[in-house]
């Protein structure tokens, strides 16, 4: 797929900071907050399953936002970041409406959907993704 420099150098840009942004935000819940403080968080705003799901959502947020930086299986992992992001508005943030500053979900639908847009472009030129997957003939080239 040849795309103009503008378009590799945006999705590269979009890539790179959403990747910075998620794997803040799974270091957050692994040292600031810790797990166990992640988790009770999780449960006192009902996020089902929040002794499991809370350290599966810190991994998916660190490991991932790390992946979406390098570009390595960057459709896989931003459409499960994308995913984390569904449930982080409809479990939690929806009902607040729209603002941040009040705990909405302004914030989490930006970070989702931007997601989305990686999952469907792929990581661009500038990745692991078309190193390793980039060849036409690949029958996994649908990653890059």
């Amino acid at each position: 797929m040849n795309q103009p420099r503008l378009i590799t150098a945006a999705i590269t840009v979009l890539r790179v900071i959403l990747g910075f942004l998620f794997a803040a935000h799974g270091w957050q819940k692994f040292n600031e907050w810790t797990i166990a403080g992640t988790q009770a968080a999780f449960a006192q705003m009902g996020v089902p399953a929040a002794n499991v799901s809370a350290p599966l959502i810190a991994g998916l947020e660190l490991a991932g936002g790390i992946a979406l930086i390098l570009g390595v299986l960057t459709r896989v992992v931003a459409a499960l970041l994308a995913v984390d992001m569904v449930g982080a508005l409809l479990l939690v943030h929806a009902p607040a409406g729209v603002f941040a500053d009040k705990g909405g979900y302004e914030l989490v639908l930006l970070l989702g959907t931007a997601a989305l847009a990686l999952a469907l472009t792929g990581a661009g030129r500038m990745s692991v993704d078309r190193v390793l997957f980039g060849r036409r003939d690949s029958k996994l080239a649908v990653l890059a």
